[in-house]
């Protein structure tokens, strides 16, 4: 084996493990306005995250009769609304499931504040979370309009009212509008201003589903935020506070996970982006949380009204597409690039057109692991020219095992002869001993582009394969659950990453037959051997799709390969024989014309 030839596998081999291992989306119009009625008070369980602030001293003014938590259904949500503090306290998805029930976007334990609490001043261990009188409108064909109102005083008694308009599109679009009003009817300036802040509004402090640990590369739960006309990038945390760039103006931030996103807006000017995160481990039941704020700049003015549009939904670029282009969505907006919050690769094309084509054999066949299976077997057809070069490679070694042996016994002990008498035979025979790997190197940008497209794909999300055996190809196939765990594994046993790893094995076994001994037997072993191994690991809570994908291919080239060796093994022998022979008949007669 050559020397660069080495050094490609060995690169590939570094390439493939840590792609593998690493992996690691508007002018609204008037909402329209609400009466009375409402709610009391949760406990306060922030962390001092933001500048300290001297809230301003307030006090609610009235009763409130009607505090019982509410819930409304319009479009895609079904809204869970508290009126202590007019907050949202559950958002589910009504066309998404988990579990069998829509699934809840909201992921917090009861000491958690709600989305959308109001701190006062900026100060966010001063939550406004007294009660507030609601209405719910329902006389609109384009949302619902659900309003919070209460009226408040200072300690040095200036009155004025906190206003909360939530609107919720009824044709199934994923946002929804907030509009947060605050008036002093005597034409004083707004009394919740401290030195620099009017008020903070929080979300979070998790995306749902729930879980209990992002301790595998196949989910995760992040924070980002996307700056006026300088694209998204993810949020890094200082001591678990993130604060945006004073001199950058934020479009919006993001908490989002694998397969749904939440993207706050504000429609606004005069609005401060900060976001904290805890990802230590805790008692709460969150195991890890992050919390964006939007901070609203002091004002003189005596009323004010800020709109912040809210994407909860699905990271599908149908749904984030139409807030592209204001008549295309009920509210209007446009021009945020909310797309931006969908994981792509330079690859991204490439993903699309194999997406495309998994859609059109769902279509055929209304199964996505019936569709993954049917696309792995299209795209090996089309990478067969490239796999024959490969696969008669190995043939043709396997047809050198006879010769590769006797050079073994003749060198037993001397692998830098064995190695040199094996060069001087493949380069006779014209053989690459490692051809079979080069047409990996080639195939490689489809399956770095499958990757992506099967570990991120919404569509598998929920999807059965099998069932009882693989009921959804977006996480691990469970088998069994130990009362115990496995270090590195977890309790859960997952079949689908323990067939890959053997198929990964046989067929590693027959393509790397007859290859070279010595010195560079250690590295045909741990190609053999040690790959699939590291693999497994890498893979074992994979997303089954993703795993069906791998299995599949494996499966196709051990039959691709025993087909090969068998219909031309015997046919390689026999070249290898005819030339055999007919350098000894040379030798015979050079022999012959020196005793002449």
């Amino acid at each position: 084996m050559d020397r660069n030839t080495i050094i490609a596998i060995v690169l590939s081999v570094i390439v493939i493990t840590v792609g593998m291992a690493v992996q690691t989306v508007f002018f609204p119009p008037e909402i329209p306005a609400a009466p009375e009625t409402v709610t009391d008070v949760p406990e306060d369980n922030t962390a001092e995250v933001l500048p300290e602030s001297e809230a301003a001293e307030i006090a609610a003014v009235g009763e409130v009769s009607d505090t019982e938590p509410f819930e409304v259904t319009a479009g895609a949500y079904i809204i869970g609304f508290d009126p202590m503090g007019g907050d949202i306290s559950s958002i589910r998805l009504s066309e998404h499931m988990e579990n069998g029930s829509p699934v809840e976007l909201v992921f917090r334990d009861d000491s958690d504040p709600d989305m959308f609490t109001l701190y006062a001043g900026g100060d966010i261990n001063s939550p406004v979370d007294d009660a507030f009188a609601y209405t719910v409108n329902e006389s609109s064909d384009k949302w619902k309009i659900v309003s919070f109102t209460r009226d408040f005083v200072t300690s040095e008694g200036s009155s004025f009212t906190i206003e909360k308009r939530y609107a919720i599109p009824l044709n199934g679009e994923y946002m929804i509008q907030m509009q947060v009003s605050i008036t002093a009817p005597d034409g004083s300036p707004v009394p919740l201003n401290d030195d620099s802040l009017m008020y903070s509004v929080s979300i979070g402090p998790q995306i749902g589903p729930s879980f209990e640990s992002m301790s595998n590369n196949y989910d995760y739960r992040r924070v980002s935020v996307r700056y006026d006309g300088k694209g998204m990038k993810n949020a890094g945390f200082d001591d678990g506070v993130f604060i945006s760039d004073s001199d950058e103006i934020v479009d919006w931030m993001a908490l989002s996970g694998k397969y749904f996103a939440f993207i706050l807006i504000p429609e606004s000017d005069g609005t401060i982006a900060y976001a904290t995160a805890n990802q230590s481990s805790n008692d709460s039941g969150v195991p890890q949380k992050d919390t964006i704020f939007m901070n609203r700049l002091a004002s003189g003015e005596s009323a004010v009204s800020d709109i912040y549009s809210f994407y909860a939904g699905p990271k599908v670029k149908s749904n984030l597409d139409i807030y592209d282009i204001s008549e295309d969505n009920v509210f209007g907006i446009e021009g945020h690039e909310l797309t931006d919050i969908i994981e792509g690769s330079w690859l991204s094309w490439l993903e699309s057109i194999l997406n495309w084509i998994l859609q059109f054999f769902y279509k055929i066949i209304p199964n996505y692991g019936v569709a993954i299976i049917l696309l792995t077997i299209l795209i090996k057809l089309l990478l067969q020219p490239l796999a024959k070069r490969g696969m008669d490679s190995t043939a043709k070694m396997g047809a050198l095992t006879p010769k590769i042996n006797e050079i073994k016994e003749k060198y037993p002990n001397d692998p830098e002869a064995q190695n040199a008498a094996m060069a001087k035979l493949y380069k006779e025979e014209k053989i690459n001993p490692m051809g079979s790997c080069l047409p990996m190197l080639i195939q490689f940008p489809i399956f770095i582009a499958l990757y992506g497209l099967l570990n991120t794909n919404f569509d598998l999300r929920g999807s059965m394969f099998i069932p009882g055996w693989i009921p959804d190809l977006s996480i691990p196939d469970t088998i069994y659950t130990l009362p115990f765990g496995i270090p590195l594994l977890g309790s859960q046993i997952h079949l689908l990453p323990i067939l890959y790893t053997i198929s990964m094995i046989f067929s590693m076994k027959i393509t790397q037959s007859g290859q070279a001994a010595g010195q560079q037997q250690g590295m045909i072993t741990f190609m053999t051997y040690g790959m699939p191994i590291i693999f497994f690991f890498i893979m074992y809570n994979a997303p089954s799709g993703l795993l069906l994908y791998w299995s599949t291919v494996n499966v196709i080239s051990i039959g691709q390969q025993l087909f090969v060796n068998k219909k031309k093994k015997s046919v390689y022998a026999e070249e290898i024989a005819e030339r055999d022979a007919e350098k000894r008949a040379k030798k015979e007669a050079r022999r012959k014309n020196r005793r002449k």
